[in-house]
């Protein structure tokens, strides 16, 4: 029996670049929606939505994993008291961040379940069906890692469910794992290994493979992170780019190095990156609600050229202008994802992507789980590949950021996990890094173990649904 399903997409955009070049879907009646490739293509397009740093979405991902991490400290007004709490540990189950997420999240998920549930009834070329299929499986697993990073259990649905049966238990993180690898996998067989520059950030083959590599590298499967890694590989698509920078640059997105990347358009319609914003100086136009922290600036080896590429100092240039202490309560101002003021047309608007998934990323995952695994001579191989990429880049080449030979499993821990951290500054990964190698504790004061390992669940979410329990602590 066909059940008629009512959905309600909360952005409407008659014009933007690549995915988003379509209208998504107003309120329609799922079951006789899906007729022709045209249908199913907007109702995916709708999918990508979710995963944009605008104003519209709020999406603010980027305060879990670097405000409530050592990497910045809360600047701004104050007007964002939510970001304020993610910085102390003192945040609760009302503050409206985790409450925007958790329904951004569930709004990308609905459209990717609107998807699969449809697109079997429509008359399409079966390689065509394939892609939308994966790419609809794919943005579903992707959202679902989100949750289970930053809610740890949630409720996993896997088809378009009508409201009165939406009041459903959380389901264990273990288990929304195990159904992003097997979706990601699955997502992964049907999926291209390229697509044409006019479809940048739509999901490839290699995303697929190597969100399931990630989510094995959370569960701490390191055989299956090695062998997805190595499937990543296999596919000869990527390569880190000799320039770091090339990586955070308008004119060089969706580069080799780019594995996967969220789209970001200056075009004035809610597709911009509020990232050029919310992270530059106040005596830079923006908010100043992320300050790079004195401890993350030291962790960087002398010599190391990525801090220059990801924090600024004092006298440095910054975008076309001098940067001076007083541009940052902790002297110190982000870099990536900014722009100069000529390249946009609304600071809030800025059109440098997000990049989920970097080929440099990836390579450190292997690194880490042989290591994990004690294999800790063949981890030298994919850590020196990043680290020579930036020695390169350094002033002095010869002494700057040596080789790591150790074959002790401990010190090659150490130094991987000290290379995330480096190269993967203010890419939202610092603070689900230190939950998942247990050290959270040892480096954020205030940090409780048992508690502050996962966010609290929405409070209007426990009230909305009785079967919903609140996580430890909250």
């Amino acid at each position: 029996m066909r059940t008629t399903l009512f959905l309600l997409v909360f952005l409407s955009f008659t014009a933007c670049q690549g995915i988003l070049d379509k209208d998504p879907i107003a309120i329609l009646d799922a079951g006789s929606y899906f007729q022709t490739e045209a249908d199913a293509i907007q109702a995916l397009n709708a999918a990508y939505q979710p995963l944009v740093f605008s104003n519209e979405n709020n999406n603010y991902y980027w305060a879990f994993g670097v405000v409530t991490a050592d990497e910045a400290i809360t600047g701004g007004d104050g007007s964002r008291p939510g970001i304020t709490e993610m910085d102390a540990l003192t945040y609760t189950p009302r503050t409206e961040e985790f409450n925007t997420f958790w329904k951004l999240q569930y709004t990308g998920i609905t459209q990717c379940n609107l998807v699969l549930d449809n697109i079997d009834a429509i008359e399409i070329n079966e390689t065509r069906r394939n892609q939308l299929r994966g790419e609809a499986l794919f943005l579903r697993s992707y959202y679902y890692f989100l949750l289970a990073q930053v809610y740890g259990d949630v409720p996993l649905l896997i088809k378009v469910t009508p409201p009165d049966e939406l009041k459903v238990p959380k389901t264990p993180k273990a288990a929304v794992l195990a159904q992003v690898e097997a979706d990601a996998a699955r997502a992964a067989d049907l999926l291209p290994a390229t697509v044409a520059a006019s479809e940048a950030g739509r999901a490839t083959k290699g995303a697929a493979l190597a969100l399931a590599a990630k989510a094995y590298l959370y569960d701490k499967n390191w055989e299956k992170t090695v062998e997805f890694v190595g499937k990543v590989k296999a596919l000869n698509v990527y390569s880190l780019m000799p320039d770091y920078e090339d990586n955070f640059r308008k004119t060089t997105q969706n580069n080799a190095e780019s594995v996967w990347e969220i789209q970001h358009t200056n075009l004035q319609l809610g597709v911009g990156n509020f990232l050029n914003q919310w992270w530059a100086s106040k005596k830079f136009e923006g908010y100043g609600f992320a300050e790079a922290t004195e401890s993350f600036v030291q962790a960087f080896e002398t010599g190391d050229p990525r801090r220059k590429f990801t924090v600024a100092l004092n006298n440095e240039d910054y975008f076309g202008v001098v940067y001076k202490n007083s541009f940052s309560t902790t002297k110190y101002g982000v870099r990536k994802y900014l722009q100069p003021k000529a390249e946009v047309t609304q600071k809030a608007d800025g059109d440098i992507n997000y990049t989920a998934i970097r080929y440099a990323e990836v390579l450190l995952w292997e690194a880490e789980a042989l290591t994990e695994l004690n294999r800790v001579q063949d981890a030298q191989a994919p850590l020196e590949q990043v680290r020579a990429r930036a020695r390169a880049q350094a002033s002095d080449p010869l002494t700057a950021l040596p080789t790591i030979a150790t074959t002790d499993q401990a010190t090659m821990r150490t130094a991987i996990r000290h290379e995330r951290q480096v190269e993967l500054g203010f890419e939202m990964h610092r603070f689900f890094d230190l939950v998942r190698w247990g050290i959270a504790a040892q480096t954020l004061p205030g940090f409780q173990t048992g508690k502050h390992e996962v966010f609290p669940i929405p409070q209007t979410e426990i009230d909305l649904n009785s079967a919903l329990m609140q996580n430890n602590g909250y």
